[in-house]
């Protein structure tokens, strides 16, 4: 069976860190380390090694990528268009 893969924000909680204690440990500035715990940000390989390693595993053991709904931003952008 393949290992299991994990989203960032899925770490912080298994491992009971706080965005602060990823930005500190991970070398990055918060808010882009908050931009990817909410999957708003995809992290540039350089980012993605620091972060497995702030978590202590391995780069191919965190699903990188956008996990935002995008529904969510376009509420946001354009307001909810359709009558409730």
């Amino acid at each position: 069976m393949p290992p299991r893969v994990a989203t960032v924000d899925v770490l912080l909680d298994q491992q009971q860190m706080t965005v602060d204690d990823l930005s500190e440990q991970a070398n990055m500035p918060l808010d882009r380390a908050e931009a990817i715990a909410l999957g708003r940000w995809t992290p540039a390989p350089a980012e993605r090694q620091r972060i497995a390693a702030a978590f202590g595993v391995k780069i191919e053991d965190v699903s990188w990528g956008h996990t935002m709904d995008p529904r969510n931003v376009r509420y946001r952008q354009f307001g909810l268009q359709e009558e409730i």
